[in-house]
């Protein structure tokens, strides 16, 4: 088979090593793709990801088999549809089961519509009205625009001051542009975060094993919220316990749900879970695999990624057997200083070549490229995710940040407590 992936980052990379170990795939193809995923596909740097017209000739150039529509904004906007109605085969969400990440507001009524376990919350598109519901509000609190932003657009506010500059942030400053049109303010919940991934063909659901985010841009959970600054898989809070009650309460539930709802969902579901005193609870949906989710959770997989995405898109993943290795992964992104409020690039990477032939070591690229002479530099905040895998996480994280070491650019940070506070 031939297989186009579209993205560019770090889970579009572990995608697309997952891909290569598949005996059913030939080629694979990127778009734009980026200087990690380019040493095993063929990349097209000139096509971004929401040039939809672009895409579906560049697909039926190179004649592939599939598309794997890999990030957010493609799938909101409705890529799915549009590749299917021009004879793809495609993974992923349609535009109107993408919604379930799209809009907080959409996922939150929907939670309440079919009871599935979450914040208190209100929803409001006038700024005023917003700041006079703030006047009684219980703090912390937390303000979520309600559209795609890039995994950032969410505050939490300890203070009435604060949350009343969210809301002008969000809504009147427009610093998310057009998620912040509507905005969701949510009661703040306490307790272990885990996210989980979950394979899902319109009516059953298969979870991957667990993993567990690191947001914040500085060690301590200080800092501004990233799009993730590392992760762990397995996560230590994730029992069997949490992992019957969520079963039962919130992923069958809500893949039913969006059944009811005529927006049958096939493709991937992360379920961002707060572990609170009263229960799990659902923090957020997305549409997709998350980053870097993916980078730990995909490198753990037993199964050939092509016969469960052929499952999931022919309704057949009841007859899927989902299985992960007994081990442990710990990711820990090299971001670029600055990350995520402002960072330079084109800085040259080194010593990228150490982590050849080494089992149980990857380095995900999510923001390279090749420069004018071949070399490969950065290209984003996110550079690398240097992940490992290890008996358990404490080797794991060992390893992977025993790998850190091995690469070098100018400007290259990190956070040095990954799964640090969290080991059981």
């Amino acid at each position: 088979m031939k297989v186009l992936i579209v993205g560019g980052g770090g889970r579009e990379h572990a995608i697309a090593v997952s891909m290569k170990k598949s005996k059913r795939v030939d080629t694979i193809f990127c778009v734009p793709g980026n200087a990690g995923i380019a040493q095993i596909a063929e990349c097209d740097p000139s096509i971004g990801v929401m040039e939809f017209d672009k895409i579906i000739a560049y697909g039926k150039e190179k004649a592939v088999d599939l598309v794997f529509v890999a990030p957010d904004n493609p799938l909101a906007a409705g890529l799915v549809d549009v590749l299917e109605a021009e004879g793809f085969r495609v993974f992923g969400p349609r535009k109107r089961a993408a919604i379930l990440e799209a809009s907080k507001a959409f996922s939150k009524d929907l939670m309440k519509k079919y009871h599935i376990p979450t914040a208190d919350y209100e929803t409001f598109d006038d700024p005023e009205k917003a700041l006079a519901y703030l006047e009684t509000a219980k703090m912390p609190i937390v303000l979520k625009a309600d559209g795609l932003a890039l995994g950032k657009g969410v505050l939490i506010c300890h203070t009435l001051e604060e949350a009343k500059a969210g809301v002008r942030e969000i809504m009147q400053d427009r610093h998310f542009g057009s998620a912040g049109d509507v905005l969701v303010i949510e009661e703040f919940m306490t307790g272990p975060e885990v996210s989980v991934l979950a394979f899902v063909d319109g009516k059953t659901i298969k979870p991957m094993a667990s993993a567990q985010d690191h947001k914040r841009a500085r060690d301590g959970d200080e800092g501004p919220n990233s799009g993730g600054m590392g992760n762990i898989s397995p996560s230590p809070f994730y029992t069997k316990e949490v992992d019957e009650f969520c079963r039962k309460y919130i992923y069958q539930p809500t893949v039913d749900a969006m059944a009811a709802e005529g927006r049958a969902f096939k493709g991937v579901i992360f379920f961002g879970l707060m572990l609170t005193p009263e229960g799990p609870k659902v923090l957020e949906y997305n549409a997709r695999f998350g980053d870097p989710e993916a980078q730990v959770v995909l490198c753990r997989m037993k199964n050939d990624l092509m016969d469960v995405v052929d499952a999931c898109i022919d309704g057949t993943l009841d007859k899927i057997d989902l299985n992960f290795e007994e081990d442990a992964a710990v990711c820990v992104v090299l971001a670029s200083e600055g990350y995520p409020v402002s960072y330079e690039k084109g800085y040259g990477i080194t010593g990228l070549e150490h982590f050849d032939g080494k089992e149980d070591y990857y380095c995900f690229h999510a923001g390279t490229k090749f420069d004018g002479e071949g070399r490969i530099v950065t290209n984003g905040g996110r550079v690398l995710g240097v992940t490992a895998r290890g008996k358990t996480l404490e080797e794991a994280r060992e390893k992977a940040y025993e790998a850190t070491e091995w690469v070098s650019f100018a400007n290259k940070y990190m956070r040095h407590d990954i799964g640090k506070t969290i080991m059981p």
